[in-house]
């Protein structure tokens, strides 16, 4: 029984610690207070959130150099940038800037799987600023729907949106906001907190570095200096 209360103990104590220190450094990984704590647009798409993380980057580009990146984005498209066995099947993200991918508008479909059977919807494009994709799943079946009609009983509607600011130097600081709600709303959350938001940080953080080694060139100095200067909430500094 002893061990039984230890190991519980031991158990809660672990929780609470990754609840306190961890889940919120993964959940604003790179961001400033300030960006953390900014409404975007589309935040209001999913007014009664119940996960939302802040992720941000500087890039050695300006937007109009890392936009074609983003737009490209998809499963038979450009890829996701980020670790291409587990989220592109296995297929190579590209490295090249491909014009054929790059007529984007909101309302298109962008695929995540083979068939188009699962995607994200373009909800807002504004060029060189804002690109938000909206991805509605119905559960356990796994696909797509259209959340302009009616919901089915279990359902996870997500936002993965990519919103970009020019830096003094003419870099890029690329903010990327997510905002969930499903339903159930009991194992949405505990699915959320114990697989999708580990999962997203994983992620993410991998575009991230491969983002930043495809648009990196010469003559964008002062990068450097200013990622150190600038005060971060959840920096885990994994990035390079």
């Amino acid at each position: 029984m002893n061990m039984r209360v230890r190991g519980l103990a031991l158990a809660c104590g672990a929780a609470a610690a990754y609840a306190a220190a961890v889940r919120p450094a993964l959940l604003s990984w790179g961001a400033t207070d300030t960006e953390a704590e900014t409404s975007y647009p589309s935040d209001e798409l999913i007014e009664n959130a119940t996960s939302q993380s802040t992720m941000a980057v500087s890039l050695p580009a300006p937007p109009e150099a890392v936009w074609p990146w983003l737009v490209q984005m998809g499963y038979g498209r450009g890829g996701w940038y980020s670790w291409d066995l587990l989220d592109n099947r296995g297929r190579p993200s590209t490295d090249r800037i491909v014009p054929e991918w790059q007529d984007l508008a909101a309302g298109d479909r962008v695929p995540t799987v083979p068939g188009g059977t699962t995607y994200f919807r373009v909800e807002v494009l504004d060029p060189g600023r804002t690109l938000v994709l909206r991805s509605d799943i119905e559960l356990p079946s796994g696909r797509s729907f259209d959340p302009r009609g009616p919901k089915p009983r279990a359902y996870a509607d997500g936002l993965w949106a990519f919103h970009l600011h020019r830096l003094p130097d003419g870099c890029t600081r690329l903010i990327v906001r997510t905002r969930g709600h499903g339903v159930p709303s009991v194992p949405d959350r505990l699915f959320t907190w114990l697989l999708g938001e580990p999962a997203h940080f994983i992620m993410q953080h991998r575009q991230f570095r491969e983002l930043r080694r495809r648009v990196a060139r010469r003559g964008f100095a002062g990068l450097e200096d200013a990622e150190a200067a600038r005060p971060r909430r959840g920096d885990l500094r994994l990035l390079r």
